[in-house]
Order: C-alpha cells, then structure tokens, then sequence
C-alpha cells in the first residue's frame, strides 16, 4: 500500500444523514451580539454582529483558563501546585474569593475560583505565576487571540474589568471557547454549582468562602456543561455558554444582553433551537490512527498519521444520503518531521463531489532526522534479511 503514489482508501458509510446548511431562522434578540456555533463542524448556524468588537467583561477568564490548561497540558504547572497570592492579587476589585496576601492555593482550587467564582484576583494570581507578571501574560493572551484567528480581539487584563481597548467578538469568543472545550476537566470544573465552605482550611480566611456559579444553565439547562458568564456596566451581561446532548454540543455565545433573564433566556433560545433541528455525527476524533507513511532518512522508516483534530458533520435532522470519506496519504515524507506538521488529510465528500469536511493528518509522533549510526544498523538490518 505504501508503495503507491498515493494512499487512497474509499469508505462509503450508509447513515440516516443529511448534511444540509443551516436556514434563517428569526429571532427577536435584545442583545448586541449573538452566536449559535456547531462546535464538531465549526458551522454557525445563527449570528447578529458576531463580528462587531464589543467589551467582554469577565468572559475574558475563558482566555485566561485556556492559558492555564495549556501550561498544565505541557508539564509547566501540576494540579497541586501551590499558587502564591501577591499583594496586587489580592487587592483586585469587582467578582472575587477574597484571598489574602500570602495565601498559597492549589492550581486547581484556584482554576474552579476563576471559571466558577470570576474571581478576578485569581486570575491576576495566575497570570503572575505562568508568566511572572500580568504584562507578560497579558501579551501571551493577544499572541494565543493571534494563533486563533482571533482578528478583532485585544487584551489588556486577564479578568475583563473595563477598559476602552479590551475588546472581543462573539465570533472570536467562540474560537477561544472551542480551544479551552478541547481540556475535559474544564466541565468538570465549571459545571460545580455551588461550594459554602470553598478553601476552607486553605487560605488565611479560615472558614473559606461561598461559591456560587454565576451560569444559571449548567443547573437548569439540560446538558450544559460551561463556560463562562460576565458582566460591567459597560459590557452588560455575557455569556458563552455550551451544552451537549449525545455526540451533539452547540455553543451559544450572547453578548451586551440588558439583564440576566434577558441573557439567559437568548442563550436557552439559541440551543433549544440548535437541537430541535440539527444533530452531529462523529467521524473522527482527534488522536485516531488513520494511516502510516514512509519516512525518507528518518530515524524511523515509517509513523503512524492520526487526525489533527475533531471532525463532524452538521445534519438536518429527519432525511438521509451517503457520505464519503476520502484518506489521502502521500508516498513519502521527509524527515524531520514534527507532530504538527500536515502530512496527509481525511476528506469527506457527499454524493454530488461537494467537500463537506476535511481534516489534517500529522504524525503520531516526531521523527527527527536520522544520523549515521541510524542508517549502518539499518543498512545491516538488510542485509540480515537478505542473507536468508
């Protein structure tokens, strides 16, 4: 198979499916922004002014949480790490979990007090401890909105208290939104509903403080599971807010609403009408092996390619058709090769030619480029097999 010019492997799967764009849909929406996302598509079903640049109060913590995730995921920071208070943490006004001046929290006591509680001083606290200062972390904020495609956002705290040039869109809060989703401890963490005695015991206020999730869906919506309200004076009231049902999860994300029923209630709107109409089928989840390619003077003759990333397909619910997919793999790749580096793609395709979806295939793992002593053992190694 490998010896080919290309890989090409020709699924046919027969599903009850129809990939179908999404149709109008009036709303009578009192907010400046609204949003309704497939997130295993990316489709957007619904928006008004999702690309107009508004103030996002404290859904700004979605970026500051994703930050977080990622130091964690790559081994800078453990979940027990203690995370110091400094004096300028701790005298943070508007949404906080009073913490005190030298008061030492676990990263993810701390990660619950922020997503769960807004709590602004945590979020100053940790952006001092992965970046050392807010400055830094504050520029890792806008270089991360950059790698996003994140055009119409800049940040300038890591909390969202107003400021004339922070600013965001619903659009790209939903980019950000998808990344943090990508980490599944966030909805263990911000689907907690309430704690009384949160840190008791662990910070200078001894008996802790009330928690109290300020995300009225993840008690009262079926399904929901995050992410994040937020309000100022300026910013009115926000929210990006995720629900799942089965293999189906929309993102609703609702910004400048006048009150919170008023937010609360576009947001329900916006998923209730996602589910009545649309379901998601999977077709492949990121990490799955969907290949292997030779690898010209690598330190390895071959590496499994697996998905870059989800992928699914948006459907109308109630019609049916054929869909298919397409591997395409070259013959050969040349090392060094990195596990981002796009080698192949997953293509999916309905019966008319029409692209409904595709996906990169990156290597499993890296493969540097292979050095002399690589090449004689496998010169050797040849020659071995030969001789029998």
């Amino acid at each position: 198979m490998l010896n080919k010019r290309f890989v090409t492997i020709l699924l046919t799967i027969l599903l009850t499916l129809s990939v179908m764009p999404a149709y109008a849909q009036d709303f009578s929406f009192q907010s400046k922004a609204v949003l309704l996302m497939d997130t295993g598509s990316r489709q957007i079903l619904y928006e008004s002014n999702a690309n107009e640049r508004l103030y996002p109060a404290s859904v700004t913590k979605i970026m500051t949480m994703l930050l977080a995730m990622e130091a964690l995921n790559e081994g800078k920071v453990k979940l027990e790490d203690m995370i110091p208070i400094s004096e300028k943490a701790a005298s943070l006004g508007g949404s906080q979990i009073f913490l005190s001046p030298g008061d030492r929290i676990p990263f993810q006591d701390l990660m619950i007090g922020i997503g769960v509680g807004s709590a602004n001083d945590g979020s100053v606290a940790m952006a001092e401890f992965i970046s050392g200062s807010v400055e830094s972390f504050v520029e890792l904020m806008n270089e991360k909105a950059a790698e996003l495609g994140m055009v119409n956002t800049n940040f300038v705290n890591p909390h969202g208290l107003h400021d004339e040039n922070h600013y965001t869109t619903a659009y790209d809060i939903s980019l950000m939104s998808l990344e943090l989703m990508r980490y599944p401890k966030i909805h263990e963490w911000l689907t907690i509903w309430m704690n009384e005695e949160f840190l008791k015991d662990k910070i200078k206020k001894s008996e802790g403080v009330y928690l109290s999730n300020a995300n009225r869906l993840v008690r009262y919506y079926d399904g929901a599971d995050g992410l994040k309200t937020g309000f100022t004076n300026e910013a009115g009231n926000c929210v990006s807010a995720t629900a799942k049902r089965g293999d189906t999860r929309f993102l609703a994300v609702v910004l400048g609403a006048p009150g919170r029923p008023a937010l609360f209630d576009e947001a329900r709107e916006l998923l209730d009408w996602g589910f009545a109409n649309y379901r998601s089928v999977s077709i492949v989840k990121r990490g799955d092996i969907l290949g292997a390619v030779r690898v010209d003077k690598g330190k390895q003759e071959a590496v499994n390619l697996v998905a870059a990333q989800d992928l699914s397909l948006l459907l109308k619910k109630g019609a049916k058709d054929d869909v298919t997919q397409e591997v395409i793999i070259p013959k050969r790749a040349h090392a060094p090769l990195n596990v981002r580096d796009e080698v192949g793609s997953l293509v999916v395709t309905s019966p008319e030619g029409e692209e409904l979806g595709r996906v990169a295939l990156v290597p499993a793992e890296e493969v540097p480029r292979g050095n002399f002593i690589t090449y004689f053992r496998r010169f050797a190694e040849f020659w071995l097999k030969f001789g029998r």
